[in-house]
């Protein structure tokens, strides 16, 4: 489908269902920033569009387990209507050792779990298939991850501080010093961590501020959405936020804000 078709009819994943997210137990907070859950509408199939944030996620879906990449771009998955898909949020530099897996292999696909090697894969398929509503199944999918968290291995503290540095707008090449690494070195545990470069990071990143800008706003105009945001200005922004989601700023703004919300 054309991209032109796709900035007109394509959904944000937020507005396609009902989206909760939660702070995970304690025992899981070290390797995952997030549990969600995502129950999409009944009714005819829309066109959802899965936007790039950085992180690579563990999912439950179709009586499956599967490992969504880190994506550059945005992803148009054809999910089942009505179907609700339970997730926990990989935190930064954690994916790689839990997977065995640099997620520069991953970045732009979904796989499942099973072909990554896991062997406790086809147990735990077979126990959240056995629940009997999506509620049981999110509490399960959390113990099921509490069950193997404790023989994992640490997340990686510099991948850590390279994902904040891009989170809070910090050029990643200025930790070079405190972490001890040449250039050479930074890109490459980037790649293995969140499957491209710092530079890549830092724009989907500010993608991200975009976004969160358009939820808490009731009617902000695009110029200064773009500086608050980090871009050098509105061209900027249009250029990037199409790029990455290949929706345009305004259409992503009449989806989230407040004012739309309420609507």
């Amino acid at each position: 489908m054309a991209s032109g078709r796709r900035k007109d009819t394509a959904l944000l994943a937020a507005r396609a269902g009902q989206y909760r997210e939660s702070m995970p137990p304690p025992a899981l907070r070290r390797h995952f920033s997030r549990l969600w859950s995502h129950a999409l509408h009944d009714g005819p199939p829309a066109m959802v569009a899965i936007v790039p944030d950085g992180y690579c996620d563990l999912l439950w879906i179709d009586g499956r387990l599967v490992v969504a990449g880190p994506d550059r771009t945005a992803a148009f998955p054809v999910i089942r209507p009505g179907a609700t898909v339970i997730g926990a949020r990989f935190a930064p530099g954690a994916a790689a050792p839990w997977l065995k897996t640099p997620l520069s292999a991953l970045v732009g696909c979904s796989v499942p779990l099973a072909d990554i090697g896991r062997k406790d894969t086809a147990e735990f398929e077979a126990r959240l298939a056995d629940c009997p509503a999506p509620s049981a199944a999110t509490a399960l999918f959390s113990r099921l991850l509490e069950e193997t968290a404790r023989d994992e291995e640490e997340p990686a503290r510099d991948a850590a501080m390279i994902f904040a540095a891009a989170d809070n707008a910090r050029p990643a090449s200025g930790l070079l010093n405190r972490l001890g690494m040449s250039e050479r070195q930074l890109r490459r545990r980037c790649h293995h961590h969140f499957g491209y470069g710092a530079k890549t990071l830092e724009r989907i990143r500010r993608f991200q501020r975009f976004l969160d800008l358009c939820r808490k706003s009731g009617a902000i105009p695009l110029a200064r959405l773009a500086l608050e945001s980090g871009f050098a200005d509105q061209p900027h922004m249009t250029r990037e936020v199409g790029e990455l989601s290949t929706l345009t700023p305004a259409v992503i703004l009449g989806q989230l804000s407040i004012r739309q919300r309420a609507d």
